[in-house]
């Protein structure tokens, strides 16, 4: 019987052991892929910027980070990311910055200046604020990993709008209004989540 209860309390042990550098693995690869989402729409928004992009380029840009962010809220859903998940998003980010390089790259020009190009810039200005608060919160705590995948959910469904909205090449007033609007509830989200009481 002694025996057995060591066995028990051995095994216990070993689990536990294991498992918290797994879960402390998930959040740390939860936080990098969020500040690459950062990094990713700061490229984009320089490209606006310098004339590098043009509108419709930027579009479809952030189409691509649109689906990096629903692969990361749908592996954040239950509060963990497995290996394959972390393979599948880091695949998509890889993807998504080649994307950004070839089309900063490319012969096609924007120009930074137009009222589009400008109300594009500010859209995707407050796409990269709202990704780094997200990234903050999960570095502080504030945000566990399945509250990060929720606001994932909720970027994605943002940069989707943005696409739609640039995918002719003009972004107009009406349309940016409708984008500020979303951005707005996004914004909420964040705070919301960031002061639940809810930590990591």
């Amino acid at each position: 019987m002694h025996a057995r209860l060591i066995e028990l309390g051995l095994a216990a042990a070993l689990t536990t052991a294991f498992a918290v550098p797994a879960f402390a693995q998930t959040a740390v690869g939860s936080q990098a892929d969020t500040q690459r989402d950062v990094s990713q729409q700061r490229r984009i928004e320089s490209g606006l910027q310098s004339g590098q992009l043009n509108t419709r380029e930027a579009g479809r840009l952030e189409a691509g980070e649109a689906h990096v962010e629903r692969l990361q809220a749908n592996a954040e859903r239950n509060g963990s990311v497995s290996a394959g998940e972390q393979a599948r998003i880091d695949a998509a980010q890889n993807r998504e910055s080649r994307a950004i390089h070839d089309q900063k790259h490319d012969a096609q020009v924007g120009n930074p200046n137009s009222a589009s190009s400008r109300r594009l810039q500010a859209d995707v200005q407050r796409n990269e604020n709202q990704q780094a608060r997200i990234a903050q919160g999960e570095r502080s705590g504030e945000l566990s990993t399945r509250e990060a995948g929720s606001l994932e959910r909720g970027q994605a469904r943002t940069d989707r709008a943005t696409a739609r909205a640039a995918a002719n090449g003009h972004v107009s007033g009406g349309e940016q209004a409708r984008l500020q609007a979303r951005e707005n509830r996004q914004s909420g989200r964040v705070f919301r989540k960031k002061h639940n009481g809810v930590v990591a």
